[in-house]
């Protein structure tokens, strides 16, 4: 089996075959330094930021990971190669997702462009990083009782007013009776989280959310 990325250092005697040899079916190349070939997934350079690297790394296992039938991740397309120069550098927080939603949020995000992403499975926590961080994006699992959850969406909004902000509820989704639906979209926008998306996770409904932060 061939691996799902490959790392070459531009500067190394190995780097003229990644240039002239075809990368196998899905495999995406991370190049390091300058001179990088038309199909590299990922150009970064020294001092090597691994943060960002690392994130590559989970979000492509973690597509690869999730199952089929709970979202259909594609990470077979190449990404851009660089941010543009006017677009704005965009971090996520997440606050109390659940673990194969934290690895579905991580990897629907790299594929938008988002690779800083923060968790929060605590109010402390997530008091911290707001106030330390601004951010582009914030989900918060709304189900989620051992957390001030509203309290935290509610400071996020107001400190972050141009972000993405989502909730997360398994009383958005159509089974739900309809008062329920009606209060909880209520609640939010006085909350001022701006997206719904029901839970289990919908690929559509996340996708058409996620498309925003392009």
């Amino acid at each position: 089996m061939h691996a799902h990325v490959a790392l070459v250092d531009g500067d190394s005697a190995e780097a003229v075959l990644a240039h002239a040899k075809e990368l196998p079916k899905g495999q995406r190349l991370i190049w390091v330094g300058a001179g990088a070939p038309a199909h590299a997934w990922r150009v970064v350079g020294r001092p090597i930021q691994w943060a960002g690297i690392l994130n590559d790394l989970d979000a492509v296992y973690a597509a690869r990971q999730v199952d089929s039938g709970f979202l259909d991740l594609d990470v077979t397309s190449p990404a851009p190669l660089e941010t543009p120069p006017d677009a704005p550098h965009l971090r996520a927080l997440l606050v109390g997702p659940q673990p194969q939603e934290e690895a579905v949020f991580r990897a629907r995000l790299a594929l938008v462009g988002v690779l800083d992403i923060d968790v929060a499975q605590n109010t402390e926590l997530a008091l911290g990083l707001i106030g330390r961080q601004h951010y582009g994006c914030g989900v918060f699992n709304l189900d989620d009782h051992h957390i001030d959850v509203w309290s935290l969406a509610r400071l996020f909004a107001q400190r972050n007013p141009q972000a993405l902000t989502m909730g997360l509820s398994e009383h958005a989704g159509p089974l739900s009776p309809w008062w329920s639906r009606r209060r909880l979209r209520r609640d939010t926008e006085r909350t001022g989280i701006n997206s719904l998306v029901a839970r289990p996770l919908n690929a559509d409904e996340l996708q058409r959310s996620l498309d925003l932060l392009r």
